[in-house]
């Protein structure tokens, strides 16, 4: 087993080598999903005096991606194969496999994941040199790759155990390729690769069909529009890894730009960063969506300079459609966004029209100031994670930008939805979250009175916390003329819909329109939520249900999906299994109210007691809304009216749904109940 010194050694031949002969230059061929292996092997191997080609970095900008990656494997003196299942499945990997092969080039195999391998695979690696990798030391695969790769005339090709983080340390490899076997693929030669490869894709594409209909309910009929695309989170390439920020707020830009592109389907970010950081494979990614194009790319900033990868990819097979590197100075970055989204539109072949879609936003968002927009990507990327003191960090970034730039329109606008939001979570009062809210909105439409989401913050204070839903009606409509394609204007249309079922009781249009949004954005687990809840209200408990299971499979900790869950299968008489979801909840107040009702199911009074006290003393100041439910639930109509009193005086759009919540039935019959939705404005 190599280790340090054996690596140190290496560094002093290579010194040595270089000093009388060129260093080695090898193809780096990799599956995507293998980039960052693929990178830090690079690094590795040039570090130690062999030239790496490793595409996307290496081709040149404009030139044509497939010509590039033909040349560089004739040019190269070897080739080097992240060897996993990713690589086995990716008819690109095998494409560079058989050509490096007929020019007769030798091929180094890095086994990362222990995959077993195709026979096909096994014809082209059976004479390479095979260094098995296993969890532990990542020096040691270098080092044993290194030597193969310097070895002027190999042995017999053989195994060379090495290690590779990622992979158990205990795990098995796969049988190991034998240069003494009887070589029936000879005969068979390249055409064998290909049946091999077609039957392999034929499995592979029955199996991720199989799976998205299992997970999304979707039928295996649907056809893909060719116009479709998901912008998957590009990958922070930076040296210091520091840039996260940078690089998610590229792709929202992006998406953003190709939303208003008349024809085009666009996954909405919420779907497509759901992938962030993933191991997936391409078509299991685009199956999962819904689409028939991705489009991925890297960023790396340095100081002042940026260079942005960006490839379109085909996902039934693999195909580069287009692909470019832009090195570009940091304050073009804004010409560079325009750039990329008119590219892969007129790759994907679809018209550009000459007129704006929507009016709502511009590349720049209303500045020049590259350090505001700079600090207001870093404030957007901790209002979209969302953890625990996220929100107050994203304030902190946007106050910061709009210090540099007071006329920000765009910074106002997210600053006003981010205090809307800690005034819905409790964070502020609803007396705060309205106050400095509505003063971002007006400063932000002060600037740009076309700002959509500007208008879409100011309908969501004035829903959640006045609960004057006439108004909200008409910020929604403003933000829907000034996006009608982007996903503000999309999510706006929805709160259109479902104002309209609060006051006239057409519920079963939210369940309609809140599909529609999840064929854009299918893994987007706020919309699941919201549907789960109107397909509650309809009373179509087994789909609310079934809409909950999809929920807690993308995201089990999702707050309040398990007393959501819970709810439904107590309506539908499922106690014991309800208790089961309830205690699961991670957020203590939705968990109380739940349990209290359960146990009251149960027949468990004491208990349903215990857990309706407990939420009456640790939540009475922000959850009132809850305590009123537990108590309507149980039939203490009393208290139930008192606490939805307090509900109201605690956040005036706190009673938004009451009138279809399923534990307030037993008070419909109560007079008091039609004056609580006169209160509500909930009345025709």
């Amino acid at each position: 087993m190599a280790d340090r010194a054996e690596l140190e050694d290496l560094e002093g031949k290579a010194a040595n080598a270089t000093a009388t002969a060129e260093p080695a230059r090898v193809f780096i061929s990799y599956a995507s999903s293998d980039a960052a292996v693929a990178g830090a092997l690079v690094e590795a191997l040039e570090r130690h005096g062999i030239a790496c080609w490793i595409a996307p970095r290496d081709v040149k900008p404009g030139a044509i991606y497939a010509d590039a990656i033909v040349r560089a494997i004739s040019g190269a003196k070897a080739l080097v194969l992240v060897l996993s299942e990713h690589a086995i499945a990716s008819s690109h990997v095998s494409r560079e496999i058989e050509r490096s092969a007929s020019k007769k080039h030798p091929i180094f195999a890095l086994h990362i994941d222990g995959a077993p391998l195709i026979p096909a695979f096994e014809y082209f690696l059976s004479e390479s040199q095979w260094v098995e990798a296993q969890s532990g030391k990542m020096e040691a695969a270098y080092a044993r790759l290194i030597e193969a790769i310097r070895e002027p005339e190999r042995p017999e090709a053989k195994a060379l155990p090495a290690t590779i983080p990622g992979t158990s340390a205990g795990k098995v490899s796969a049988a190991q390729p034998n240069s003494t076997r009887t070589r029936i693929l000879l005969a068979a030669g390249l055409g064998i690769l290909a049946l091999a490869l077609a039957v392999l894709w034929a499995d592979r594409i029955w199996l991720v069909k199989r799976a998205t209909v299992e997970q999304l309910g979707t039928s295996a009929t649907h056809v893909v529009s060719d116009k479709s695309i998901a912008v998957l989170p590009f990958v922070d390439m930076s040296e210091k890894h520091d840039q996260e920020y940078f690089s998610d707020g590229l792709s929202e830009e992006l998406i953003d730009h190709l939303a208003h592109i008349a024809d085009l389907k666009v996954i909405a970010r919420t779907s497509s960063f759901a992938f962030k950081g993933k191991n997936e494979d391409m078509r299991s990614i685009a199956a999962t969506l819904g689409v028939a194009n991705l489009l991925e790319g890297s960023v790396r900033k340095s100081g002042s300079t940026l260079r942005i990868t960006a490839q379109l990819i085909r996902a039934t097979d693999g195909v580069h459609l287009w692909s470019e590197i832009y090195d570009r100075k940091l304050n073009d970055i804004f010409k560079v966004q325009d750039e990329i989204s008119t590219t892969v539109a007129k790759a994907l072949n679809i018209a550009l029209s000459t007129t704006p879609t929507g009016g709502g936003r511009t590349v720049s968002n209303g500045t020049t100031n590259l350090e505001a927009y700079n600090l207001m990507l870093q404030g957007i990327y901790f209002y979209f994670r969302g953890n625990r003191g996220d929100n107050a960090k994203a304030v902190e970034f946007l106050k910061q930008a709009l210090n540099l730039d007071s006329r920000y329109a765009l910074a106002w606008a997210r600053l006003a939805r981010v205090y809307s939001w800690q005034g819905y979570l409790g964070e502020l009062t609803a007396a705060e979250a309205g106050a400095r809210g509505r003063d971002a909105v007006q400063r932000a439409l002060a600037i740009d009175p076309n700002c959509a989401e500007a208008y879409y913050a100011r309908a969501n204070i004035v829903r959640e916390v006045v609960g004057d839903l006439t108004a909200a009606k008409s910020d929604y409509g403003r933000a829907v003329a000034l996006d009608p394609h982007g996903e503000i204007g999309e999510r706006a249309q929805m709160n259109i819909l479902f104002l309209k079922a609060l006051v006239d009781g057409e519920n079963a249009k939210i369940v309609d329109g809140l599909r529609r949004i999840l064929e854009r954005s299918p893994l987007d687990t706020a919309t699941m939520s919201d549907l789960a809840w109107a397909q509650q209200f309809e009373g179509q408990l087994a789909e609310s249900a079934a809409t909950s299971r999809k929920l807690l499979a993308l995201n089990p900790a999702y707050a309040t999906g398990q007393a959501q869950y819970g709810l439904t299968l107590l309506l539908m008489g499922k106690n014991a299994e309800a208790l089961e979801a309830a205690t699961k909840e991670p957020d203590e107040a939705s968990k109380l109210e739940v349990l209290a009702a359960v146990y009251w199911a149960l027949g468990r009074p004491a208990e349903s007691d215990s857990a309706l006290g407990a939420l009456e003393r640790g939540f009475a100041t922000r959850n009132a809304y809850e305590i009123a439910a537990a108590h309507a639930y149980r039939g203490e109509a009393d208290a139930a009216f008192a606490w939805l009193n307090r509900a109201y005086q605690q956040n005036m759009g706190s009673l938004g749904k009451v009138k279809f919540d399923s534990f307030f039935r037993k008070l419909h019959n109560d007079p008091r109940f039609d004056a609580v939705l006169r209160k509500a404005n909930l009345l025709e």
